[in-house]
């Protein structure tokens, strides 16, 4: 939602900048995403001009070549492609050196041999209408009279200025404030400032009536129509444009601006029908047949099910009810008289047509909240004055109202003793009413408290006291509530060991110079398919969405890492020299039925692991400082990491030999390797390093309850052995044999040494070990050393080891 600062204003005066109610808003309830300046052509750049003579290009059909006034000694030259300029004109010029709204830098050029010192301006291009078939020429508005349109004007005091707008997160429970009107009342309850009152139309001079049947009032509880007739269809002035322009909204002609007018300022989605097309003169609002068809204002034939709405005239469908209008009643250029529309409808059911139609319309996003059934009489009130305003139409029927059952708002009963043991503060009852009347709410004192009764456009959020008092507290601001702890007795809290593993390896890897990510929790079968050197699935067992809000989060994510590779793609083509990223969230898998979830922690490493220096630049991360990383990750849950191959089947996004599956005991924890190149090719990363570790099962390791042993005040003995297998056979499962074998005594053993040569077999390689042994009661002796070394030699014979000389 985007509201104009001089719009609000308008109906509620802030007295503050942007920013500062930006803030005010947010601490109230109403997210505020930016604030944005909009149609700001400010600068010496930007002036008015004067077309002094037109002239055909000499090689160019659709070109001229203007001779423009823009208040300098000489005229400049500038070639034009718009269709309808020509001498005489007053016109908006953007000079060599402007910047545009969308970023662009004027500069000369040269159009088919002739030079262009500049560029004549359409509606579209000073950001107050959508249109671009022709420039605008000032000297015609009718709202620009009076204006300085010397020569060299600066744009900015020739037109309207450049404004701040609001671009408001509205929650789904506050469809009132997707109006600018409903923002306004905000302002108002937060600043006390004056409210004002919306301008109602003038009473119709007829007493026309139209046939109109609702079939369902559960699903349209009202549907309101007036008739007006006269109306010549035509541009809208200057001002609603901008106001248009700046809320969002394409300009296309007054009647449908007044609709999208209106919608923006009261937040009540209308329809206008061309009344003369209304075929069999009347309008029926049922539910659609199953595979019924309608094109709607978009030219695109839908097929509609028996849940959809429909508003009917006597020979077919004219209107998908709530979400966008048919065709065959469109107003145009030749639209004489018009029946204008304006209903509600069930939020629900609006909300699941349009997601079965795939068709989301400003209309459906306010319907589908909920809206409340009293508005639309009020907005046809408002409705007249804008028709016969801008349209010179006249009003010849009154409102026409088809409602089922309207019911009135209950009275709440608010509690002082019930706030106070809420909010944990005091907020006296005189306090609590003044907010409550800004808020429009009808308040009468009790001895406990307050009687409180919403306003029709608030009934369905504000049900029960607890709201009530949300009302207050979110007004009197959140902030100014003192910070209390809640009452409970004999409650201790403490963190889990899941959560307590969790902090300590967000702090970790934070430490180590790696930044937290947060990524969708959805994905999708082809970004998987990336995963895959083969372009295959990776994941057979998805967890697949029913309702997905689109293909590109079609599935839960069965792994991290996608979301991890498309971050480290933006950061890169964006500047960045490294990224060195962790993740901490859920993975899924299995189906709706028996649906499976953990957390996982994923770790990403591109370029260097720590920024350069005046020394020169660190070398690339390859696999062995991730597996240090992730060693670090597993000691901090208490276990002993072992590594084995990892499963390259499961696995093709890692490069064999360059890739491990983490262990501890049994216990399977994840896995950690070099990316596939081909892999890292599809997300344009020349090269990286990835890990994905298992918390719950990280957690599972963590001694319970962990003892601390002293360190032995005895020397340790310490030997090296060199150990001849097989080239192929991993280290860690020589280091994992020597560790069992050596029994209580080894407390240490480390390769710091890999010999591939002429003194050992081809086909074997000899690795070098330190062992250290040590006991926490004595020094042993070379025979207990002896003897665990023996041990150690029978045990590397399982798996074809022997020492080396041996």
């Amino acid at each position: 939602m985007r509201v104009p600062m001089t719009w609000l204003a308008e109906y509620c005066d802030p007295g503050m900048p942007a920013e500062e109610l930006a803030s005010r808003l947010a601490m109230t309830g109403t997210e505020v995403e930016r604030v944005v300046r909009h149609g700001a052509l400010s600068g010496d750049n930007f002036v008015v001009g004067k077309v002094l003579t037109r002239e055909q290009h000499p090689d160019a059909d659709r070109l001229s070549v203007c001779s423009v006034d823009v208040g300098e000694d000489e005229p400049v030259t500038i070639v034009c492609g718009a269709p309808n300029v020509d001498a005489g004109q007053t016109v908006a010029v953007a000079r060599p050196g402007a910047v545009m709204p969308d970023g662009t830098k004027l500069k000369k050029a040269k159009l088919r041999g002739v030079e262009s010192n500049g560029m004549i301006l359409a509606e579209d291009e000073l950001e107050i209408g959508g249109d671009h078939t022709g420039i605008m020429q000032l000297e015609l508005d009718p709202v620009l009279s009076g204006r300085d349109f010397t020569p060299g004007t600066p744009l900015e005091q020739a037109l309207t200025p450049g404004e701040d707008v609001l671009e408001l997160e509205i929650t789904p429970n506050r469809p009132d404030c997707l109006g600018v009107y409903g923002v306004a009342r905000e302002v108002h309850a937060i600043t006390g400032n004056e409210l004002a009152t919306l301008a109602t139309g003038p009473a119709p001079s007829g007493d026309e009536s139209f046939p109109i049947e609702v079939q369902n009032h559960e699903l349209c509880p009202r549907f309101t129509a007036r008739i007006y007739r006269g109306v010549k269809v035509g541009p809208s002035p200057l001002w609603l444009k901008q106001r248009l322009s700046a809320a969002g909204q394409r300009p296309i002609n007054n009647v449908v601006d007044i609709t999208n007018y209106l919608m923006l300022l009261t937040g009540q989605p209308m329809h206008a029908f061309d009344l003369d097309k209304i075929r069999g003169g009347k309008l029926i609002v049922r539910n659609a047949a199953a595979g019924e068809k309608v094109t709607t204002l978009d030219d695109v034939e839908r097929e509609c099910d028996e849940h959809t709405v429909l508003v009917c005239d006597g020979e077919g469908p004219s209107a998908i009810a709530g979400i966008m209008g048919g065709a065959v009643s469109e107003v145009s250029l030749e639209t004489t008289n018009v029946l204008l529309e304006i209903a509600t409808w069930n939020g629900p059911n609006i909300h699941r047509t349009s997601q079965k139609l795939g068709l989301r319309s400003e209309a459906s996003g306010r319907f589908e909240k909920g809206l409340s059934p009293e508005l639309q009489l009020e907005v046809q009130q408002i409705a007249a004055g804008l028709m016969t305003e801008l349209t010179g139409a006249t009003g010849v029927s009154p409102t026409i109202d088809v409602a089922g059952e309207i019911l009135p708002a209950t009275p709440i009963e608010l509690r002082a003793t019930r706030l106070a043991g809420l909010l944990g503060t005091e907020i006296p009852v005189a306090r609590c009413a003044e907010i409550l009347r800004r808020l429009d709410f009808e308040v009468a004192e009790t001895a406990g408290g307050l009687s409180v009764t919403p306003p029709h456009y608030r009934a369905a959020d504000v049900t029960r006291e607890a709201d009530v008092i949300e009302e207050i507290a979110r007004i009197e601001g959140v902030d100014s509530i003192p910070a209390t702890l809640p009452a409970a007795r004999s409650a201790i809290g403490r963190l889990s060991p899941d959560q307590k593993l969790k902090r300590r390896i967000e702090d970790m890897l934070a430490a180590n110079g790696y930044s937290e990510a947060i990524t969708w929790s959805f994905t999708s079968e082809a970004l998987l398919a990336k995963l895959s050197p083969g372009g295959a699935p990776v994941e057979r067992d998805l967890l697949k969405i029913a309702n997905p809000l689109s293909e590109d989060h079609s599935v839960m994510r069965p792994l991290a890492l996608p979301g991890l590779l498309q971050s480290a793609q933006h950061n890169l083509a964006r500047g960045a020299d490294a990224v060195r990223l962790f993740e901490i969230g859920a993975v899924y898998a299995g189906s709706a039925q028996e649906p499976r979830e953990h957390t996982a922690v994923a770790l990403l490493l591109v370029g260097p692991p720590t920024a350069g220096s005046w020394r020169g630049e660190s070398d690339p991360g390859d696999f062995y400082v991730l597996k240090g990383i992730v060693q670090a990750v597993v000691d901090y849950a208490g276990a002993q990491a072992g590594y084995e191959p990892v499963d390259a089947a499961g696995h093709p996004y890692l490069i064999p030999g360059r890739s491990a599956r983490v262990t501890a005991g049994e216990a399977v924890l994840g896995w950690v390797g070099e990316l596939h190149p081909l892999v890292a090719k599809q997300f344009d990363l020349p090269h990286a390093v990835v890990a994905e570790l298992n918390l719950q099962a990280l957690a599972a390791q963590i001694p319970d309850p962990v003892t601390y042993e002293p360190i032995s005040t005895f020397p340790p003995a310490r030997e090296d052995i060199a150990v001849v297998v097989d080239a192929e056979r991993p280290a860690e499962e020589v280091l994992t044999t020597v560790r069992k074998a050596g029994g209580k005594l080894l407390t240490a053993a480390s390769v710091f040494d890999v010999y591939e040569g002429e003194q050992v077999a081809e086909g074997s390689k000899s690795l070098a070990i330190r062992l250290t042994y040590s006991a926490p009661d004595r020094t042993l002796t070379d025979d207990e050393v002896a003897a665990a070394r023996v041990k150690i030699t029978e045990q590397l014979q399982s798996i074809g080891g022997a020492l080396r000389g041996q």
